[in-house]
């Protein structure tokens, strides 16, 4: 950027509609990731839907394995899932408890602003310009 040889103003205008078409992309990017990760939760489900309509119909034909003109489909029994109806029905040996602790950031915040050092921690300026 340095060696652009326009006139400061003009190379920091030339900058800021930089930014903001790498924010629209990000916008349209970000909208994109929604859709995708919509349909890929889509057909996720139907895949399992199909699956069990698949297996239950070989299963109600009485087969263990079905030959069609392009597959060999075979029913097999995999490891059973662990289903939780309802947490607080459970013994109390088949709960794990977990103590997550994490700092706190808005305390540390007021007490380095109030001027007391906190060792582990300091506060980072974070400058930027608004572009309007």
């Amino acid at each position: 950027l340095d060696a652009i040889e326009d006139s400061r103003d003009q190379k920091l205008d030339n900058i800021a509609s930089w930014i903001d078409n790498n924010n629209a992309d990000l916008d349209w990017l970000t909208k994109r990731i929604k859709e995708l990760q919509e349909k890929k939760k889509f057909l996720t489900n139907q895949n399992h839907n199909l699956m069990t309509y698949l297996t239950d119909a070989i299963d109600d034909a009485g087969f263990k394995k079905m030959r069609t003109e392009t597959h060999l489909l075979s029913v097999r029994n995999f490891k059973a899932s662990t289903v939780i109806d309802d947490v607080k029905k459970l013994p109390e040996a088949f709960v794990e408890t977990k103590t997550v602790s994490s700092p706190d950031k808005t305390a540390i915040y007021k007490a380095i602003k109030a001027g007391q050092e906190v060792p582990g921690a300091y506060l980072k300026n974070n400058r930027r310009t608004v572009i309007k």
